[in-house]
């Protein structure tokens, strides 16, 4: 899975926000979703969930990904 780098702006509000989400695998044969946010610019949280296949953790990542997008987020990735 490719990394999903998103952003969200709204200069009205001094709004410059990222969501990067990828997938990786773990060192016993498991997954883990990597989600890092933050300020554009800066550096942001990283935040891992661990998963028990790469499968899941993909679904999880792109249902993060929809999620976000209908919050507002734009795929800078395209």
């Amino acid at each position: 899975m490719n990394r999903i780098y998103l952003e969200r702006h709204d200069p009205e509000q001094n709004l410059h926000r990222f969501y990067q989400i990828y997938v990786v695998p773990g060192i016993f044969g498991d997954w883990s979703l990597v989600k890092e946010w933050g300020r554009v610019g800066s550096p942001g949280t990283v935040r891992k969930e661990w998963f028990a296949t790469e499968d899941e953790a993909i679904s999880a990542a792109q249902q993060l990904s929809q999620s976000k997008q209908k919050g507002g987020y734009h795929d800078c990735n395209k």
